[in-house]
């Protein structure tokens, strides 16, 4: 059931907040589309004073990757009335699951283990998509 609910959310998010049409599916420069999902594992008062540390982690890694054509979109997921505090998704491309791994293991919510997570490469098989 919480695999169909990542995967259900996921195709939302990508639908509805990420999806821009261009030509073609591959990742930028021949590399593969990792996705990372995380609920938090520490009740909220545990977890927030290492969220802004994940914020910075995100925006160094976007920063490094600039003019490298490699995409990084991160944000948290809500419920149904738009209530923050599930975990979080981060949609990224690497050179292989290796590579995600060690970037996702850099994430300060995982090395705190304020987060149980899960890591997927994604392929894409129906659709266009651009992450900026």
């Amino acid at each position: 059931m919480v695999a169909a609910n990542t995967f259900s959310l996921v195709i939302i998010l990508l639908t509805t907040l990420f999806v821009v049409w261009v030509d073609g599916l591959s990742a930028p420069n021949g590399m593969h589309w990792f996705v990372k999902t995380e609920t938090f594992s520490k009740p909220f008062p545990q977890v927030k004073p290492y969220l802004e540390a994940h914020r910075e982690w995100v925006r160094c890694l976007r920063e490094k990757n600039e003019g490298e054509q490699q995409t990084i979109v991160s944000g948290y997921r809500v419920d149904a009335n738009d209530r923050p505090g599930g975990g979080g998704l981060l949609i990224f491309a690497a050179e292989s699951y290796e590579a995600a791994e060690k970037i996702v293991r850099e994430d300060p919510l995982v090395k705190n283990e304020c987060v149980d997570w899960q890591l997927n490469k994604w392929i894409a098989e129906t659709g266009d998509i651009s992450l900026e």
